[in-house]
């Protein structure tokens, strides 16, 4: 039975009670368990990193033994990897903005929806249970035939994701067929937010990417318990292979990490430089140049595992291409705050935090496709650099910028501007002082994963320690004045930024509804009027 919202009700006020939240439909609340639900994965992976940080901080101080390490470090990139960064965009934010963006009540499948939700929440489940066994220690790769002959419960973080893919499969469907389906009067595609583009591109790259994840892995399980000898050459299997299918869909999963904060970043700097995007058809049609390069680019993950030259060649120069589809959305960003009338709010803050690292990042992989660096660099620390400056602070950043951007939208509170400046000083030091050193760690031939470490290595090892303190640090600080607005903030207006895309011509917080009038697109979204003063 539908609920529409009394006068001055919103969807956090009505209807209430515990059941209500539990077996709510409304894709708001839905949106906001997985927000939840990815923070506190979000902390739980932040305290491993910490903890495998803290080990490293002297190649001697070892307050935890190597196979500890190792189910750390398994527990620390399988958690950030699968229920953090994958679902934290698309899922949380996504799920509440995205119908709202399209001036519809809900996506097209309420039911659904919500099932998806509990589906993450037992694969979740499954992944962390083995935490209370004798854990995993694989790596977040499951990389056999290591895999296979552990005597780790790393089956039950192999179901977990096996498990959690279904809820990425339905989302992206439902987010499709709304996107189609649901959209206001007037809102054509060319005039659809590129939040909206960006999300609509991933979710077909998880329809597409995630199944081949999932046969992967019931793979693996089935040869963990029948030995049926399908990866592990001891029993006439191919490890290289499992490679092959794990890549097939892990590469355009970096894609479902970034697109949906490349389409956030999209978001922000039009409304804080007061000016029309850039390229606007441009940035749409590059997020399907990325996710169809997604596909074709995963031997790149293989250069140094025996497969033949010619493919080497190929897959390295396939790996060029993803820079530019992606360097036309840096340019057009650019282009779009070249003489705009910047305002310095948070979200605009994250979105240079984004700019920034996102680009560091995107150019050091360039040295990592190039097939005679790569040799050099493969499993050292400068991938790790890399990984974590592209997916952690691309994604992250985007994160940031997205819930900076409608924190006021989703709660109808506003946030203090200066504690938000000194949690984005916090955050982007200490990823650069984490991270940056770690390049020059795997130039000097560091490798990764490691428990320990030459003495040569002591110095910089030390840098991105106490780094990761100040990360630490940001995230709690953001923490803090966040859910210190959520109670005592000033209450927010309906339309704070002054933005035209249409979830901001909904009351702040929405009703259950989301408008209390059917809207009507009658003009681009993206148009900003100078004001008057």
């Amino acid at each position: 039975m539908s609920h529409t919202s009394a006068p001055g009700e919103n969807y956090l006020t009505g209807p209430k009670g515990l059941k209500s939240w539990l077996l709510t439909v409304d894709h708001k609340r839905i949106g906001l368990m997985y927000l939840y639900t990815v923070l506190s994965f979000f902390l739980i992976g932040g305290i491993f990193a910490l903890l495998i940080r803290w080990s490293l901080f002297s190649p001697d101080h070892k307050f935890i033994d190597a196979n500890t390490y190792n189910k750390f470090f398994t527990y620390h990139g399988a958690i950030m990897v699968f229920l953090v960064i994958i679902p934290a965009i698309p899922a949380a934010l996504g799920n509440f903005i995205l119908p709202m963006m399209l001036g519809a009540k809900d996506v097209a499948f309420p039911k659904l929806n919500l099932a998806s939700y509990y589906i993450f929440c037992i694969g979740a489940a499954f992944a962390v249970s083995a935490l209370f066994f004798r854990g995993a220690d694989t790596g977040w790769t499951f990389y056999t035939p290591y895999s296979i002959r552990t005597n780790t419960t790393v089956i039950l973080v192999l179901c977990g994701a096996f498990i959690a893919g279904f809820s990425s499969i339905l989302t992206g469907l439902n987010f499709i067929i709304t996107t189609h389906k649901l959209r206001a009067k007037g809102l054509t595609w060319g005039r659809l937010p590129l939040f909206v583009w960006a999300l609509y591109a991933t979710s077909i790259i998880q329809v597409l990417a995630t199944p081949v994840l999932a046969i992967t892995l019931l793979l693996l399980i089935f040869e963990r318990v029948f030995q049926i000898g399908i990866f592990d050459p001891k029993l006439g299997g191919d490890p290289v292979l499992f490679q092959h299918f794990f890549w097939f869909y892990s590469h355009p999963a970096v894609y479902i990490m970034i697109l949906p904060a490349m389409g956030v970043i999209s978001e922000v700097i039009p409304v804080f430089s007061r000016k029309p995007i850039f390229g606007y058809r441009a940035i749409a049609y590059s997020s399907f140049g990325i996710a169809l390069i997604a596909f074709v680019v995963w031997g790149h993950h293989l250069f140094v595992s025996g497969q033949s030259e010619f493919a080497n060649f190929l897959f390295s120069l396939i790996t060029m291409f993803v820079a530019v589809p992606t360097g036309v959305k840096v340019f057009s960003w650019i282009a779009t705050m070249y003489k705009g009338t910047i305002r310095f709010n948070a979200p605009m803050l994250y979105a240079f935090g984004f700019l920034e690292i996102f680009t560091i990042g995107g150019l050091t992989g360039v040295f990592l496709a190039t097939l005679a660096v790569d040799v050099h660099l493969t499993d050292t620390y400068f991938v790790v650099a890399h990984f974590h400056y592209v997916m952690v602070g691309g994604t992250l950043m985007g994160l940031l910028a997205g819930m900076h951007m409608w924190f006021p939208k989703m709660f109808g509170k506003m946030y203090s501007e200066g504690a938000a400046l000194v949690g984005f000083i916090l955050v982007v030091l200490g990823f650069n002082i984490t991270f940056f050193p770690q390049f020059i760690l795997g130039a000097q031939g560091m490798p990764r994963r490691y428990w320990s470490y030459l003495p040569e290595f002591t110095f910089l090892n030390q840098v991105s320690t106490v780094g990761s303190w100040f990360l630490g640090a940001g995230f709690l600080w953001t923490a803090i004045y966040m859910g210190r607005a959520l109670f005592s903030g000033a209450k927010a207006p309906d339309n704070p930024w002054d933005s035209k895309s249409l979830e901001w011509q909904s009351p702040s917080p929405p009703p259950v509804e989301n408008f209390l009038h059917e809207p009507v697109v009658t003009e681009w979204t993206y148009e900003y009027r100078p004001s008057k003063a």
